[in-house]
């Protein structure tokens, strides 16, 4: 009898996520587990989400809770209540919940209250900033899952100094998970996707770009986009940087980033930005767009968790814009530098990076089929 697993996505990044998983489960574990995908509606543009679905070959979601934009308890409350009843219905075996959103926090808790496991891919991940609220849901989901999957040594031993224990007889509970490093699911998406963006995205055509000639650039926190002091550090930066060495700045804008823009810059930066025509300001790119902008970029400029990473897939150097990082591991290994929302910092970081050559990208994120490692391991201790 095959076990029936719900998804749980609500966020872009959770829905490329969730590629890796649906993808194994079709071709290696189709007579062994089924998928009822929910999509939260936490991301409403059609270009952060229904597009992915398209362009990836993702099963349509089963269900969607069209929660829509909200403060953070609205928005979590509603998905509690629409994930609980769902979950009552198909009785599953088991909530597959990723990363660090509201949504992932909503499944987490909601399965849990009426005793149904839940499995947290991307576990162990710390920032250790609790005014993240990110880092507050993915703490407060890993002490709510039965089976943790985390994508680096790194995240494995965070979750033994919050008392996790090797623990690999029996089968898993809430009260005696188990826990996994795996390797990244998005390792395994990027060696997938990639040769089907390099055959398939016209996005450098498009924006008359050759390789090497731009910045990759995305911009969405809180922390950077709701306060001016911030964005106008930031954008002044990118202007300094541009300027000076003729790179073009790609900037696929996130929503909240475009509401924001004219609100919070200078009225002269905000038109230097706008009518700069090496400033490309682009709606947001679907998944094998943005491959092949890392692929192609000089360097990435970021406050992307999911950039961060991809970054060192394709061996490009980035500046994160935000003060910590949960992927330690880029940074202590020269790969990235912390540059927070301070223009000093930024522009010091990309001088750095842009005249750096010897990088070196050992194997941190593992063999590229974490998703068949972790559909394994549902199967056996579910």
């Amino acid at each position: 009898m095959k076990k029936k697993i719900i998804t749980i996505v609500g966020a872009r990044p959770q829905i490329i996520k969730s590629s890796a998983i649906s993808r194994a489960i079709s071709t290696k574990f189709n007579e062994q587990l089924e998928e009822v995908i929910v999509h939260t509606g936490q991301h409403y543009d059609e270009n952060m989400s229904a597009v992915f679905f398209d362009e990836m070959g993702i099963p349509q979601p089963n269900y969607n809770l069209n929660v829509g934009s909200g403060t953070h308890g609205a928005q979590t409350a509603k998905m509690i209540e629409g994930l609980e009843s769902i979950f009552l219905s198909e009785k599953p075996n088991g909530v597959l919940v990723y990363g660090d959103t509201n949504s992932t926090i909503a499944g987490a808790l909601a399965a849990i209250k009426i005793h149904i496991p839940v499995i947290h891919v991307e576990a162990g991940l710390r920032s250790f900033n609790k005014s993240m609220p990110e880092e507050v849901n993915r703490i407060a989901c890993d002490h709510m899952s039965t089976l943790l999957f985390t994508p680096t040594s790194t995240g494995l031993d965070n979750l033994k100094r919050e008392g996790f224990l090797d623990n690999s007889e029996g089968k898993a509970t809430a009260d005696h998970p188990k826990v996994y490093h795996c390797g990244d699911i998005m390792y395994d998406n990027s060696l997938y996707f990639s040769e089907v963006s390099s055959s398939k995205s016209t996005i450098l055509k498009d924006l008359g770009l050759t390789p090497s000639s731009y910045i990759l650039s995305t911009i969405h926190r809180d922390s950077n986009t709701d306060i001016a002091e911030n964005m106008e550090q930031i954008f002044s930066a990118l202007f300094e940087i541009q300027d000076k060495t003729g790179l073009a700045v790609v900037l696929p804008i996130h929503p909240r980033t475009k509401s924001k823009m004219k609100e919070q810059l200078s009225a002269e930066l905000y038109q230097k930005v706008s009518t700069s025509d090496k400033f490309k300001i682009i709606p947001p790119a679907g998944f094998l767009d943005i491959i092949s902008l890392e692929k192609n970029a000089r360097i990435i400029v970021t406050d992307s968790g999911g950039l961060q990473k991809e970054a060192f897939f394709f061996k490009k150097p980035c500046v994160i814009l935000r003060p910590q990082t949960e992927w330690v591991e880029i940074v202590n290994n020269g790969n990235a530098l912390l540059a927070d929302a301070s223009k000093t910092k930024i522009l010091d970081s990309f001088d750095t990076l842009y005249a750096k050559t010897d990088f070196t990208y050992p194997e941190l994120y593992g063999d590229g089929d974490a998703a068949s490692f972790i559909c394994h391991k549902i199967l056996e201790d579910l």
